[in-house]
């Protein structure tokens, strides 16, 4: 940016005839404002790590919608995913809550949820015929 600024204000020297003064107070005022604005704007032109997709629902609960032994599949925040259990877990049945712990390509790593864990990430999806009592 600093080089275009000053090829613009050079050619602007040339063509309005402006004192040297001007074009050089001109560029200081560019410097100021870039080297002022940089700890604002830093962040934004670091490399991020955002999670998408499979990835970003590792850590999340959901349900078994059949049953996942090696490979079935599974809703999570309201979307149906391939999932796979974990090695050396057992095969998880249709309604059984899972937890993902991985994911490889599109398919979920999961594991059978512990026990007493409320599945919050579920997406809304519901217990089908299983009433919640309050905790208490």
């Amino acid at each position: 940016g600093w080089a275009l600024a000053a090829l613009v204000l050079g050619g602007l020297r040339y063509w309005l005839d402006l004192p040297l003064w001007v074009v050089t107070g001109l560029f200081g005022l560019w410097l100021a404002k870039d080297l002022a604005m940089y700890p604002l704007v830093r962040r934004a032109y670091e490399p991020s790590e955002a999670r998408t997709g499979a990835a970003a629902l590792v850590g999340a609960r959901g349900v078994a919608r059949e049953r996942v032994g090696p490979a079935g599949y599974v809703q999570v925040r309201g979307e149906l995913w391939r999932a796979e259990t974990a090695p050396g877990e057992p095969p998880i049945p249709p309604g059984g809550r899972v937890a993902v712990c991985a994911a490889r390509g599109l398919t979920l790593i999961v594991e059978p949820d512990a026990p007493g864990v409320r599945a919050a990430d579920q997406g809304g999806a519901s217990e089908q015929g299983r009433a919640r009592t309050p905790a208490g």
